[in-house]
């Protein structure tokens, strides 16, 4: 009995369509396709799951007759059922979800505790003598005030980087192993991920306006440095981390745009290598062609906004200028935010232009 005839009874047996066997794979349907009209023929990884998949030995499966192994009804597929998540990949994006806004909170957070030493510094020249006297709090020295305020914020970049780094190296990993996810969301969870971030992005808003009203409350006051200040940040944190958080939630269910994305990790050669369909490979090639384009622009428009920023900066100080709250140096800063909209609009532009070209 040959492999093509025990795969297509397996398959049968199961109620279980092609598609649905590719998924549970990480193959296409076209791989499936073939095997079963003996065009090609799996490789071992594969064989072995298929052995996994359908609870039998690799003999049995290649060289064996399976043809009069009788239907399971409890291993069957119901018809109409959406594909299995079998890779994991809801769990694992909602896990680079967690640790990518988790780390984005975590330095703002570190940024918010470093106030709180700078500002003891300046209590210690009377501008917080109040608050100071109030709870009865030793002034720092400037220097020690300084040191540790900035050891909060490397100890905040510190533990970003160490969410930031194996968080993207892992995703990175996934990416690679599992180019090509077949949509297995319902409508329901879509519905239910809209839901939950119509309610992140609205309390991450929430939580922004209000660090801006404790703000606006102490602001001209003693509290201003050591208590306004850091509550602001610390709300603003907060609502980053909800809105990264739920963007990146909605965003896990748009599993085509993860089959896009795919092309940005992956090389020519590993798409080329690839199981997946013809059109497939295409369009990931197209994608990764457009992702270097929008990178190389946006490079282009970075380096040149860092350089107009350093010029603006340290031009007052090579003219001899020793008043730095005049004249461009006051907003040597705002080149940067500019260079980031000039970016948006350059990869709109592209993938407008790219949309039509196509």
């Amino acid at each position: 009995m040959s492999f093509r005839d025990n795969l297509l009874h397996l398959r049968a047996s199961r109620n279980m369509t092609q598609e649905q066997l590719a998924m549970m794979l990480g193959v296409s349907r076209q791989s499936v396709t073939k095997w079963e009209s003996e065009r090609s023929y799996p490789e071992m990884d594969k064989l072995l799951k298929l052995c996994q998949v359908f609870d039998c030995t690799l003999d049995e499966l290649v060289q064996g007759d399976l043809t009069n192994r009788q239907p399971d009804p409890a291993a069957s597929v119901a018809p109409g059922t959406f594909p299995a998540d079998v890779f994991g990949y809801d769990e694992h994006m909602r896990r680079f979800a967690n640790r990518i806004s988790g780390g984005a909170m975590t330095v703002i957070l570190a940024v918010a505790a470093s106030m709180l030493f700078f500002g003891s510094v300046e209590s210690a020249h009377g501008s917080l003598g109040a608050l100071r006297s109030l709870a009865d709090l030793p002034a720092l020295s400037e220097n020690l005030g300084a040191a540790l305020g900035t050891m909060c914020i490397l100890a905040g970049v510190a533990i970003a980087l160490a969410l930031f780094i194996p968080a993207g190296m892992q995703h990175s990993a996934f990416v690679r192993a599992h180019p090509y996810i077949e949509d297995f969301y319902t409508p329901e969870q879509k519905a239910s991920a809209r839901s939950q971030f119509s309610f992140e992005l609205i309390g991450g808003i929430v939580a922004i306006f209000a660090g801006v009203c404790v703000m606006i409350a102490f602001a001209d006051t003693a509290y201003e440095e050591m208590v306004g200040l850091p509550v602001m940040l610390a709300c603003i944190a907060v609502g980053v981390r909800f809105i990264v958080h739920g963007s990146m939630t909605l965003g896990r269910v748009n599993v085509d745009e993860y089959n896009k994305t795919a092309a940005e990790v992956l090389d020519a050669r590993e798409i080329a290598s690839s199981a997946m369909s013809p059109e497939q490979k295409a369009a990931m090639l197209s994608s990764q062609r457009e992702a270097k384009r929008i990178g190389a622009t946006c490079g282009i428009i970075m380096i040149t906004a860092t350089v107009i920023a350093l010029l603006m900066l340290f031009g007052a100080t090579a003219a001899g200028i020793d008043d730095y709250s005049h004249g461009l140096i006051t907003v040597f800063w705002l080149p940067w935010p500019i260079g980031g909209l000039l970016c948006g609009i350059a990869t709109l532009a592209i993938k407008g232009f790219g949309k039509e070209g196509a």
